[in-house]
């Protein structure tokens, strides 16, 4: 099945820019394919305004988000695989969606079952047949 976060990104940004907020994409900067501007990431992430007032030729689809924007004055066009994309948010109120570690590894197709995966640590395998629900409080 596809991931579901290019889609996610795509209506997020559309509620956001609907809603008259500023839209925010935070990026892992070290992501392979990931094309943004050197010395603006922090901690291996960059926040980048995806606002339609201030990027040029943005394009989403479901491999990436591609756009052009200014850092210090000077034009760069940038790559963001979607694999790449760790949260969508409007700046002025901070509602979107982050995205999990764990759909980034599958959606960058390091795992290929995520049944492989097994329990969590310290956690008793599941018997297979009916799902089980637990409370996280």
């Amino acid at each position: 099945m596809k991931s579901s976060r290019p889609y996610l990104v795509r209506a997020l940004y559309e509620w956001i820019v609907d809603n008259d907020c500023t839209p925010h994409l935070l990026v892992n900067a070290e992501f392979a394919g990931v094309q943004v501007p050197s010395g603006f990431a922090s901690d291996g992430q960059i926040v980048l305004n995806v606002s339609p007032t201030a990027v040029r030729h943005l394009h989403m689809d479901n491999e990436a988000v591609s756009f052009e924007g200014r850092f210090a004055g000077v034009p760069q066009r940038l790559y963001v695989p979607a694999a790449a994309v760790l949260a969508i948010y409007a700046r002025e109120n901070g509602q979107g969606m982050v995205f999990d570690s764990e759909s980034s590894m599958l959606d960058a197709g390091e795992i290929d079952d995520p049944d492989d995966l097994g329990p969590p640590e310290g956690e008793p395998p599941r018997p297979s047949g009916r799902p089980s629900l637990k409370v996280v409080k």
